[in-house]
């Protein structure tokens, strides 16, 4: 590396300014880290070592405040290796997971820094602290009693050492799925491929060629071309090829076999679970969470299983129905279940998708999540075509309030390619607090993730229902970041319980079926012509068709994750246990599961969902719950409620308790019902 300052280093004066994306290298990482380590080491140090006596600025405030450069430098770091990575960018991660895990364990390990906590831990309660202050004592004492710092020291040893181990398999474990869903490509050579594709998927499969530098159309395993792929094609052993390699994701011998790295992280998190003195993985990571325990999980899993199956059975019925009339007498395989669904869909509802898209173009579905945000809680959304971001697909957008002031940046990453995970996510480059040096505020910048088929270079990008769902899923956590209104960054954003965090962008979804906000912003691309009004009866109307193939598989992917941190003897083979389990309760063979235990990145290339991915469902009933608020009112924009949301959910973080803050919005505990029925399981 060149001799010029490394520009993870250089602090930029303006807080609405971003990192110098176009100098930093790899190669840079290493020294920055070890360098904002360093400091951060000598920081906790200084803290430790004062001779006054603890309190919550001189101890809890400062230590929000430490490691700041850490946190901006890794946010970086993580963000790339997520968006836009590459070999060399791979191998420092590979080399950095352990460091970086082994540092965070040393400084929540630290038997000195824990006595100073956790003795204002101790008095918090006649300190005359305010409510967020003696929430910010008891999270980071709670965070340091999880990370090992009540052990005796050989368990906080051993308990460290598990945890540099799991990230380096987590950071393994991710890298083999972008592995495979990158190396795979169906190519489209004849017309006979092509045969019943609709125009604009045709369209993103020559452009998905063209950026792997290919003549020729091909299918990859991005969602947003397998998930219509499957859907349109007529040619039913394509259609097995394609659903065997997405299924088939980090399950192939060799190198990128996730398999051993899955029964390694399992029994991984068992002996950490066993350190703590928790029976299982699933009783120590439910602690920390509105569940508490997982009884309350599986009665929830359980109740939706038990009343999903039997209507997934109907809609078979009108699958097989509909294979019967068009003379098809093969058994319904997974490879079939899209295909049928969208022969039944375009019958029964006369919901065409392939009519429908060309409403959908993402530059409208994106103006129409920032009208809503701005008719809820006043936000404006300016491009900034001055900041250069991580890749030249990503937009800038400076974020202001009601009254013009700057509240943050908000970069649109949208489009899929294959240097960045499959998924979509919502992450940060900064959090909002108000406890910088001298009590200097920060202001958030926040990064939404998606992973859409780019439209050929003549045509916009066109969104199907389901994508649009996801644009304004992931704008709802965005907007949780950027309304974030807290004085501490421990407590920012969407550092929440994670059967919480799912709330503000489940319930945002539900602007983006609004009819107000499709009447004004779901214009046809070339006529702008609006979505017609019996186009919007018919969404209405087949909303709830589809819903048990999308219940009963992601529910079956919760209970295997539960099970799998729950099992009492080793997880040795991670299919086995899976087909075992799955087998014993019912699921099947035509449905699936949403993601399988080796390519189940929401489990293994991290521990956030781990023993938690029921955690959407869980949320999805206090979203129900919540948007019932909006349908008594008479009205999606009602500003009372909206207040309300924004006061006592998107802006309150972890400052208050999640329970609390909801009864605070709603007047009381959400109710299962309107879940139930919003997924056509109760009438």
């Amino acid at each position: 590396m060149d001799a010029t300052p490394n520009p993870l280093l250089m602090d930029g004066a303006d807080a609405l300014d971003l990192p110098a994306f176009d100098r930093i290298r790899p190669a840079h990482f290493a020294p920055a880290l070890d360098h904002a380590m360093a400091l951060h080491r000598a920081e906790i140090a200084a803290l430790v070592a004062q001779a006054a006596v603890p309190d919550f600025d001189n101890t809890l405030a400062a230590f929000d405040r430490a490691g700041a450069l850490l946190r901006r430098i890794e946010a970086v770091f993580h963000n790339l290796t997520a968006s836009a990575t590459s070999p060399e960018l791979q191998a420092v991660q590979r080399d950095l997971a352990a460091p970086l895990s082994a540092h965070w364990s040393a400084v929540q390990q630290d038997g000195g820094l824990f006595d100073r906590i956790d003795a204002v831990y101790r008095d918090r309660e006649r300190a005359g602290l305010t409510p967020e202050q003696q929430r910010l004592v008891e999270r980071t004492q709670r965070d340091f009693a999880r990370a090992g710092a009540e052990l005796a020291p050989e368990q906080r040893a051993e308990f460290a050492a598990l945890g540099s181990e799991l990230a380096e398999l987590n950071a393994r474990f991710g890298q083999n799925v972008l592995h495979d869903e990158a190396a795979f490509t169906l190519a489209l050579t004849d017309t006979e491929a092509l045969a019943g594709l609709p125009d604009w998927l045709s369209a993103a499969a020559l452009q998905a060629g063209a950026e792997r530098g290919l003549a020729h159309p091909v299918i990859t395993l991005n969602r947003s071309l397998i998930v219509p792929f499957l859907g349109f094609s007529p040619r039913r052993d394509l259609r097995e090829t394609a659903w065997r390699a997405w299924i088939g994701r980090g399950e192939q011998d060799g190198a990128h076999d996730n398999r051993p790295l899955a029964r390694r992280i399992l029994a991984l998190r068992a002996r950490q679970a066993a350190l703590m003195g928790c029976a299982d993985y699933a009783e120590f990571k439910l602690a920390d969470t509105m569940a508490l325990a997982p009884a309350r999980v599986w009665a929830l899993l359980d109740e939706v299983w038990e009343r999903a199956l039997p209507a997934l059975d109907a809609e078979r019925a009108m699958l097989c129905e509909a294979m019967a009339a068009a003379g098809v007498d093969h058994e319904l395989q997974a490879w079939d279940w899209r295909y049928w669904a969208e022969q039944v869909r375009q019958s029964r509802y006369a919901l065409d998708e392939a009519v429908l898209k060309p409403y959908f173009a993402l530059p409208n579905m994106v103006a129409a999540a920032f009208d809503c945000a701005q008719q809820l809680f006043g936000l404006r959304f300016e491009r900034r075509d001055d900041l250069r971001a991580y890749h030249a697909d990503v937009d800038v957008y400076q974020v202001s309030d009601a009254a013009g002031q700057a509240v943050g940046l908000f970069l649109h990453d949208n489009f899929s390619r294959p240097s960045k995970r499959s998924g979509a996510w919502m992450s940060t480059l900064a959090l909002q607090h108000r406890n910088g040096e001298g009590g200097a505020a920060s202001l958030p910048v926040v990064l939404n993730n998606n992973n859409f088929a780019k439209g050929a270079p003549d045509q916009p990008t066109l969104l199907s229902p389901d994508d649009v769902r996801t644009l304004f899923h992931e704008f709802g956590h965005g907007l949780h970041g950027l309304l974030s209104d807290v004085g501490y960054s421990r407590l920012s954003g969407t550092d929440v319980l994670r059967d919480f965090v799912e709330l503000p962008s489940q319930l945002f979804e539900h602007w983006g079926v609004e009819r107000e906000v499709l009447r004004r912003h779901a214009r046809h691309w070339q006529t702008g012509e609006t979505l017609p009004e019996a186009w919007l009866d018919r969404l209405e109307a087949a909303r709830r068709f589809g819903q048990a193939y999308e219940t009963v598989r992601y529910t079956a992917s919760a209970i295997v994750d539960l099970a799998a941190h729950q099992s009492a003897v080793p997880v040795d083979d991670v299919v086995a246990f899976e087909r075992e389990l799955m087998a014993e309760r019912g699921l099947p063979d035509d449905a699936g599961l949403n993601h399988r235990l080796p390519h189940f990145q929401h489990l293994f290339s991290g521990d956030g969902y781990a023993a938690g991915y029921y955690v959407y469902l869980w949320a999805e009933v206090l979203e129900a719950d919540a948007w019932d608020a909006f349908a008594e009112a008479g009205n999606a924009f009602d500003p009372v409620l909206a207040a309300r949301l924004k006061a006592c959910i998107y802006s309150r973080g972890d400052s208050v308790e999640p329970g609390a803050a909801y009864r605070a919005f709603r007047g009381r505990d959400a109710l299962i019902a309107p879940m139930l029925r919003g997924r056509g399981l109760i009438d």
